[in-house]
Parts: C-alpha cells; sequence; structure tokens
C-alpha cells in the first residue's frame, strides 16, 4: 500500500498549559492511531523531521502532546482514563513514572533496533521500562562581548551578580546544578545529602536573577540584557543562538553531567503496536541521524550505527564532550526530591 500524501498539522490548540495538535494522515485506510507526549520545544521540527515520517511510513494517525516533561508526567499520574500511548521524558522522570507502575513492560524483542544501544543504555532500559533514544548535557551559554567563561566556578565570581539563569530544580537538569554545586564545594552531593552543594547555591544566589522552566525563556532576557550567562542543555543552544547569533556556548574542560531522554509505553495504551513502531524508528540509524541535524532536534545519538562529522557533533553530547560527561544517580536524586525541592526554593526562589 502506497501513502500518497504526507502527514498534515490539522489542528492545535491548548489544554492545561499544554499544546495538543494533530497529525492527520491522509489515507483511505489508516491502520491504526497513536497519541505521543512530548516536549514543547522545537515542536515544528519535531512534526516536521519525527511524527509525520512515522506516520507516513507506518500509515498512523499521530496525535500530540506538548509540554515540559515534569508537567506531562504529573498530568498522566493523575488521569488514569489518559489516551496517550507513548511519552518522552527526561531521565529523572522516567525513573520516577517507572517506579510508579505507569508504565508497560517492554518486550524489546519488537524493538530491532535496540541492540545497537550501549550495554549501560540496555541495562536503563531494562531497570526502567523507558528506551534511551537521546543523550544530553549541560554547559555554560553566555554573551562573549560582556564575560568570559572558561570554568563552572566563574559563575560564583562576584562580577556576575544578577546576571546569571540556571535551570530550576524541578527542570531536567535542576538536579545537574546542584551537582555542580557540590563540585564547586567539593563534596559530592551523595555524601552528605546535598548539604555543601545547596551551601554552594546560597553562595550563588546573588548572581542568579532567574531560575527558570523553560529555555526559551532565556531568548529575550539575552537580548535585553537582563542576562549575561545561563546554564542550559545543550538542546537549546541553537534555539537560542538563532536569536542571538553572538552567544558563545562551552563545556568546561571540568566535565559535565549528562541525561537521557527516554521513551516509554503507558501500561493503559491502546495502541501498543504502532508505540513499539514508534519507538523502534526514533532509534532507527536513518531518524538519529536526521535528528542530530543543528537545524533538526540537536539530539545526540544514541543508535551506535551513527557516526557524526566534527561539524554535525557540535554543541552535542558527543565524542570528546561525552567522553568528559558525568553520570547523575537519579535514583538517589528521586529519593530526596521532595525535600531537595523544599530546600532549594527557601534558597532560590524567595
Amino acid at each position: 500500500m502506497k501513502f500518497k500524501k504526507a502527514c498534515l498539522a490539522a489542528a492545535s490548540f491548548i489544554v492545561a498549559g499544554t499544546a495538543i495538535a494533530t497529525t492527520a494522515c491522509s489515507s483511505s485506510t489508516n491502520s491504526g492511531k497513536l497519541v505521543v507526549s512530548t516536549f514543547g520545544l522545537s515542536t515544528k521540527q519535531m512534526r516536521s523531521d519525527v511524527l509525520d515520517p512515522y506516520a507516513k511510513k507506518n500509515i498512523v494517525k499521530v496525535s500530540t502532546q506538548f509540554g515540559d516533561s515534569s508537567t506531562r508526567l504529573t498530568q498522566i499520574e493523575h488521569n488514569p482514563n489518559s489516551t496517550v500511548d507513548v511519552i518522552e521524558l527526561a531521565q529523572n522522570n522516567a525513573i520516577t513514572g517507572s517506579k510508579k507502575k505507569l508504565f508497560k513492560k517492554l518486550d524489546f524483542s519488537k524493538i530491532k533496533n535496540f541492540k545497537y544501544l550501549s550495554s549501560d543504555q540496555q541495562k536503563l532500559a531494562k531497570q526502567t521500562n523507558t528506551v534511551p533514544y537521546t543523550v544530553n548535557s549541560l554547559g555554560i551559554i553566555y554573551n562573549p562581548k560582556k564575560v568570559q567563561i572558561k570554568d563552572w566556578n566563574d559563575l560564583w565570581s562576584k562580577k556576575l551578580k544578577g546576571k546569571i539563569a540556571v535551570p530550576d530544580f524541578a527542570t531536567t537538569f535542576g538536579p545537574a546544578m546542584l551537582y555542580v554545586a557540590g563540585d564547586h564545594a567539593n563534596v559530592d552531593v551523595t555524601k552528605d545529602d546535598g548539604k555543601a552543594a545547596f551551601q554552594a547555591m546560597k553562595q550563588l544566589k546573588p548572581n542568579v536573577v532567574k531560575t527558570y522552566a523553560q529555555s526559551s525563556d532565556l531568548s529575550n532576557m539575552f537580548k535585553t540584557g537582563e542576562i549575561t550567562v545561563a546554564v542550559v542543555g545543550d538542546y537549546a543552544v541553537g534555539m537560542l543562538k538563532a536569536t542571538n547569533p553572538s552567544l558563545k556556548y562551552m563545556v568546561p574542560a571540568s566535565g559535565t553531567y549528562a541525561n537521557y531522554d527516554n521513551i516509554a509505553i503507558l501500561k493503559n495504551s491502546k495502541n501498543a503496536d504502532a508505540a513499539y513502531k514508534y519507538i523502534d524508528f526514533r532509534l532507527s540509524k536513518e531518524n538519529q541521524k536526521k535528528v542530530a541535524g543543528a537545524k533538526s532536534l540537536n539530539n545526540a545519538p544514541v543508535n551506535s550505527q551513527v557516526e557524526l562529522s566534527p561539524a554535525e557533533a557540535t554543541n552535542k553530547t558527543y565524542g570528546d564532550i561525552a567522553k568528559r560527561a558525568k553520570t547523575i544517580d537519579f535514583f538517589y536524586v528521586n529519593s530526596h526530591m521532595s525535600s531537595w525541592i523544599s530546600q532549594w526554593n527557601k534558597i532560590m526562589n524567595q
């Protein structure tokens, strides 16, 4: 059966702060449907480079929910009648969802590209019933006309008073920011329950003008000069440079912290076959190469068959940056999450 027309975004609207869009497939015989919950960054590229090609290849009608990772997970948790089939989440949220038994137990034999993941990635998948599809890490983006940054410790400089934005703790890289603070204090957060790290955040507080929930919030802040430095995930670099071309991004030689974005099939999904095909499509060599593009989603590949040129690897957790990316113990972090959010808010958001 030939699929004659590409899938088009037919409608979009806002529900409970998240965007919902439908990709309507122009085929006389749709073989299925799928509801995908995913990140709200680069939605245009997500549709054109992932959702539409998947729908076209599999003759599936795709509906999409866009929003930040933690909010979408919370919505799923509190709505047992949710129609979402597959959800894409930051690693800490994937672990939380797995612990709360929100996901279907995966049959990895149905994902042919699973074999191209590393042993550590496969282990994470089997521990959580979620499949890593990209890896990202933390870095520093700044205005080189106003400041020079060489290391994480530079963030604590008095010259940056009221000029920095950092990710809020409840976001993808909030815990990584606490790990950075622990490094500044020379105490691993897992050794003292984060006490030294929170003390370092208290010392950093005068420099922080905003703890942000959405990377897109930073564009105007750089434009107006409200901030000159921000700690960001590498997936946001392309978007920020598109609106502020003079910005410079760097990952300190001392290292960074990595995060996987993972896909899970919801326990109550009625479209499991289409969901497995979606996961396999996300892991395919062809799509992993496509979304790695700077003009696409800037997603670093996890499929070991994908190779990137130095130019293609720019601003990604790949090659040398991947080698010096440290892991975050999200099982430990999540066990402290409630207490740490409370401490964070008292220090950073009051």
